[in-house]
């Protein structure tokens, strides 16, 4: 889970902003999910699973917007 975690830390700014598109945007639903795993942090866990069933319509722009602006997704951890 570490390598994943810091993998998608890694990625280019440009290749974060692509995986933030609406319909990739399932990506970083999986990476808030195993990000909260990897923690321990339950909240994280079911609002991860919730994000990756209901799919949210408009986190792909808060996505893109927090990556553009601090370069990482929201997350609760």
């Amino acid at each position: 889970m570490k390598s994943f975690i810091n993998g998608m830390d890694g990625l280019a700014l440009w290749i974060k902003i692509i995986l933030a598109l609406p319909g990739l945007d399932i990506v970083w639903n999986v990476y808030r999910l195993v990000r909260s795993i990897d923690k321990g942090n339950v909240l994280g866990i079911v609002l991860g699973v919730i994000l990756i069933i209901v799919g949210i319509p408009f986190m792909w722009l808060v996505d893109i917007i927090s990556l553009v602006v601090a370069n990482k997704v929201l997350w609760i951890d």
